[in-house]
């Protein structure tokens, strides 16, 4: 349970972060799953593509969540043609 609080929240800010940098508005539900979504995209490129392994929450994977969550946004984005 504690795990799964932990997802949420992490996911939560690095969704808004992400968000902030590309000013774009999601509202707290969508932060969280583009912030969860984006982390874990990021966390499996990381180990190019072979694992769905997590570890340890770390500054680096926060950074990293963030960045994947940036380029998930930026990818939705164009998609579905969203300024």
């Amino acid at each position: 349970m504690v795990n799964i609080l932990l997802w949420l929240l992490f996911g939560a800010a690095a969704g808004t972060i992400a968000g902030w940098v590309l000013k774009d508005k999601r509202g707290l539900i969508g932060d969280i799953v583009v912030g969860i979504i984006g982390s874990f995209l990021a966390g499996w490129a990381g180990t190019g593509f072979k694992s769905f392994t997590t570890t340890t929450l770390s500054w680096t994977g926060f950074f990293t969540s963030i960045l994947g969550a940036i380029v998930f946004i930026a990818v939705l984005n164009l998609i579905t043609k969203r300024k």
